[in-house]
């Protein structure tokens, strides 16, 4: 009997231990407050700088051959005349000898050496006077004295009236360069082709076409050098590369989510370049481009761009294209929100198996290093018996972030996973950390920012502001537009996470008028 007393004194006692230790287990469970989980001791990230990206606009300018043809055509003299010094008119008395020409329209044809500018000449040299009394006598004997029968004053002094007809080509080749001051050489080589244009005088034949092309060179060439120094002189490249420059040089007012204040995308241009003109059957090609700095700023400014002295030539650009890199600021407090939405309340495993479970209660994410880092006040609970004890911990979960290029999102990789309370956790052993990795793996799939509508937004707002260089009218016609958003890299401070964009798009510029000089 008494050790019968003694056994049911030990069990008591036994079951009055279980009963506390289950009882403070209990209390601790829903006794313990809630409160945000503890960031662990972190590596300090340094803040960010002003995000400055180089951006850069290629606009190929394409000017059509029937646009300059016309404009040559009405500058170009459509009359030519002059007195050429043909030897017989030292022999004759009262001598006139003179030419006339006209053109045809020009014709223009391009290739990959250079522009062929061309004309038909036709006209009339006329010969007009007296052949000399001694002169006449001379042709008279050789003739048989034929006109010695007509008397009176034909007998000493015969007039003449001849005509010979011109007929010729002139044909002009240019290569135009462009220079480092802006200008445009046109660098005009000329050829000028006449038939043979006979005319007899006292029976003695002669060619006028001679004596006439070299004049006709020689206008040709005057010419020339007048057309090459109208056209080295135009400033007409420099102010419509300073007028897009001065578009530029400004802040575009980007468009922000209701909780981000308002910023602006400053674009300060810094270099201009070129490719030398490239001609083809249809176009004479000009290609300009800009070089430009774009950064965030939190207000408009007015950026200071001097415009450059000197245009740097650079090798053939084929295709117009438009790179804009555009930063995009994402506030960890935003970064928080999307993760708490995704885990907070909810238990992993997520299918009710295993040993343990653990429930998410709160999540906070910050900068550690070259890491983020989330933190999570958690819950585990075990499964293996009906008493259900259960612990409360932090646990971190820490990843370099990643961007997704096809999805346009932002995600953590290489993830770490820490706890702070281990020997909390160590009171249900393996049970509960083995419930971790179905946290963790939730966390992988669930802590991703979907920066579509940021990257929207941004596509958006430069779009808008392109609107200025999509120019229409006067003959000008600017195909603009903007083709995609690629993401080029992530950086993050204690405040931000920053990833920045970069906007793509084509331009082209098509000119089919003139403006008449």
């Amino acid at each position: 009997m008494v050790k019968l007393r003694r056994a049911l004194s030990i069990a008591a006692a036994v079951l009055v231990a279980i009963a506390f230790f289950i009882g403070t287990l209990w209390a601790l469970n829903f006794v313990t407050p809630t409160v945000v989980p503890e960031r662990p001791t972190q590596v300090t990230t340094p803040a960010l700088p002003q995000a400055t990206r180089p951006s850069v606009i290629v606009a190929p300018i394409a000017i059509a051959l029937p646009v300059i043809r016309q404009a040559l055509d009405d500058a170009a003299p459509r009359a030519l005349s002059g007195k050429p010094e043909l030897p017989i008119a030292k022999v004759l008395s009262r001598s006139d000898v003179a030419y006339t020409l006209e053109r045809s329209p020009l014709t223009l044809t391009g290739r990959a050496d250079g522009l062929i500018i061309g004309t038909d000449l036709s006209g009339t040299l006329r010969v007009t006077g007296q052949i000399p009394e001694k002169l006449n006598e001379i042709v008279d004997g050789l003739s048989g004295g034929t006109n010695n029968q007509q008397g009176g004053a034909n007998a000493k002094s015969r007039p003449i009236d001849l005509r010979a007809d011109l007929k010729g080509r002139v044909a002009v080749t240019s290569r135009p360069k462009i220079t480092t001051g802006w200008r445009l050489e046109a660098n005009l080589i000329g050829k000028t082709d006449l038939a043979d244009a006979n005319i007899q005088v006292a029976g003695v034949k002669l060619n006028g076409a001679r004596e006439v092309k070299f004049l006709v060179d020689r206008a040709m060439t005057d010419q020339m050098l007048a057309l090459s120094a109208r056209v080295r002189d135009d400033m007409f490249i420099e102010h419509a590369a300073r007028r897009e420059w001065t578009k530029l040089c400004r802040s575009i007012p980007l468009e922000a989510a209701a909780s981000m204040p308002a910023l602006w995308l400053e674009t300060r241009p810094t270099r201009a370049f070129a490719s030398q003109p490239r001609v083809d059957a249809n176009n004479v090609t000009v290609t300009l481009g800009v070089q430009a700095d774009t950064r965030i700023v939190p207000e408009q400014t007015r950026p200071d761009c001097p415009f450059p002295a000197k245009l740097d030539l650079v090798p053939p650009m084929e295709e117009g294209k438009i790179a804009i890199g555009v930063p995009i600021d994402v506030p960890f407090s935003e970064i928080n929100r999307l993760i708490e939405s995704h885990v907070t309340d909810k238990t992993f495993p997520e299918d009710g198996t295993g040993a343990a479970s653990i429930t998410v209660l709160g999540a906070a994410a910050s900068a550690a290093g070259d890491r983020i880092v989330i933190s999570m006040l958690v819950k585990a609970v075990e499964r293996t018996s009906w008493f259900g004890l259960g612990t409360k911990a932090t646990i971190h979960i820490s990843g370099k972030p990643a961007l997704d290029q096809n999805r346009q999102t932002l995600r953590l990789d290489d993830l770490a996973f820490t706890v702070d309370s281990d020997a909390a956790f160590g009171l249900l052993g393996a049970a509960a950390k083995a419930a971790s990795p179905a946290l963790q793996n939730a966390l992988a799939r669930n802590a991703v920012l979907d920066l579509r509508p940021a990257l929207a937004n941004a596509r958006k707002s430069i779009d808008r502001a392109l609107e200025d260089f999509r120019a229409q009218g006067n003959g000008i016609n600017t195909d603009l537009q903007v083709t995609g958003l690629r993401l080029v890299g992530v950086e993050f401070d204690q405040q931000v996470v920053r990833v920045t964009a970069e906007v793509d798009g084509v331009v082209r510029v098509a000119v089919s008028k003139l403006p008449r000089r």
